[in-house]
Formats: structure tokens, sequence, C-alpha cells
């Protein structure tokens, strides 16, 4: 589970950390990477997962129980009382837990969206999208400020305009995939406003509707990305390298987005390495 943080958008726990801050994301990312999974039904087969959470194999694929399940095993990270914490990823997440002194909030958000998935599949406005973003992307921000002990009120607004920049990246990127999942995440005002049907979206191309409708999309994720930026200057050494990273994970995958000329529905189109870099650069001139 751990080695798909190698293929995200972004890197999620570069060489160039402390070793400590390293462990730390590595943990929370488990922990974030474990939820997702379990909402998107992608577990490992033969209901190890289950077991572990303290349920019946044969609940494998039961999301909302195995969701209820992990919640039960995050409160006993935060718990001194024994026992302690069933699933492997939990575990390794304690010590980080009482390190840098977290509270449950954010990782109880994270299980929440992954209900909300459960139950809702369409959203009708961009003002719905956003509170889902304010569960599903907004708590790794401050995750990531409060393992690094910079979090602040301002710090914490540049944050999450990123993280919800990089959660529509992400939905714009994985239209197909979503739908596949019975998903739409591009709201259902923003697909009246450009004459766009379920159908169109099920093509194996984009029609200039849905193209249009995914530029307006990218044009709004970018703008949310020059709202977060400042949250690069606002810090310094390491940190600074690893917060330009992200905001560059987001302009690369906007920027391979528009090479595509929008057209998403193919696959989803991913920013090279190269291209990942020179953003860094461009950030780090900006915002150093």
């Amino acid at each position: 589970m751990l080695d798909q943080a190698a293929h995200e958008n972004f890197p999620v726990a570069p060489f160039f950390l402390p070793r400590a801050w390293r462990t730390d994301l590595m943990a929370v990312y488990g922990f974030a990477r474990l939820v997702d999974d379990i909402g998107d039904g992608d577990l490992a087969p033969g209901g190890g997962d289950a077991v572990l959470l303290g349920l019946d194999r044969a609940q494998y694929d039961d999301r909302p129980a195995l969701l209820d399940a992990l919640e039960a095993d995050l409160h006993r990270v935060f718990s001194d009382r024994a026992p302690g914490p069933g699933h492997p990823l939990l575990r390794r997440l304690g010590p980080t837990v009482r390190r840098c002194g977290l509270t449950p909030r954010p990782f109880l958000d994270l299980i929440e969206a992954n209900r909300q998935d459960q139950r809702i599949s369409r959203y009708g406005t961009y003002g719905d999208l956003a509170a889902y973003c304010e569960l599903s992307a907004n708590p790794v921000g401050r995750l990531v400020l409060a393992l690094t002990g910079t979090a602040s009120p301002e710090r914490i607004r540049r944050s999450d305009a990123v993280c919800t920049a990089l959660q529509i990246v992400e939905h714009i990127q994985d239209v197909a995939e979503d739908l596949e999942r019975d998903r739409i995440y591009l709201p259902a005002e923003d697909r009246k406003r450009f004459g766009v049907d379920e159908a169109d979206l099920a093509a194996p191309s984009g029609g200039a509707s849905v193209r249009a409708l995914i530029a307006f999309e990218a044009e709004r994720a970018r703008e949310l990305l020059r709202e977060g930026t400042p949250l690069v200057g606002s810090v310094h050494g390491r940190l600074k390298l690893l917060l330009a990273g992200f905001v560059a994970g987001g302009r690369a995958a906007l920027q391979a987005v528009a090479a595509a000329d929008y057209d998403v529905l193919p696959g989803p189109p991913k920013p090279t390495k190269l291209s990942l870099l020179r953003e860094v650069g461009a950030t780090l001139r900006r915002e150093g």
C-alpha cells in the first residue's frame, strides 16, 4: 500500500526531508491510503484488512462496516487504554500522533469523506464539492503543517486552497475512472452550463463541450493554486521545497491536461518529471 506513494502527482515524503519528517509523513500517508482503498473497494483480496480491523473475513467488501471498524481502531491510537490498534498501519501512526501532538479530527474527516462517497455520487454545486474537499483533501495539508510544527490560521487557509485545488485536479484527471465507479465530481451546475450530460462523459474521447467544461474546472483549480501559493513563501528550508513540490505537482498536472487539449476521457493526462521539476523551480522563484 505504501509503495503507491511513488505514483502520486507530487512526492509524498521526498528524500531531502529529515528522516523523522519522512517517517511521520509516510505514517499519515499510510492511513490516508488505507481509508481511500476501503472507500473505493480497492483493498487487497482475501479479507486480511477486515480481520486486522476486528471484522470477519467475509466482510472484506462491506465498506460501511470497514470504515466503522477503521474509526474504532483510530480511536485506539489516541487512547491510553489497552488494547492498542489492530491494524499495522494504525500502529505505525501511533508514534507520530504522540510525537507531534496530533488530534483525531483530520483523520476522522478523511473517514467521513469516504463514508460520503458511499452515499453521494453526484454533486449539484461547486459549494457542495468544496464541502466534500474540506473532508477529503484539506485535512492532509493541515496534517503536514501539524507534523512540521508550522500551523497558523493564515497557513491553514492557504493550505486549504492548495489541497482543494489538488483534489479538483485529481477529479479532472480521473473523470473516466470515477464514472466507472458511478461517481461524477464535476458539479451538475457546471455540466448544465456547458451542455454536458453523463453520456458525454462516457464517450471514448471528449467533444468540444466536455473539453470546455474541463478547461473551466482547470481554471478554477489554477485560481485556487494561485491563492494558496503564498504558503510556500511563508516557510523556510526543506519545508519550503516540500510545499513547492505540492503546488508544482498541481500546476504540472494542469499543464498536462491543457497539453491534451482538455480531453481527459481517454485516460488521465500525467505530468512528466521534467515538467514537475520546472514547476518546482518556477514556484520557488515566485515565492522564494
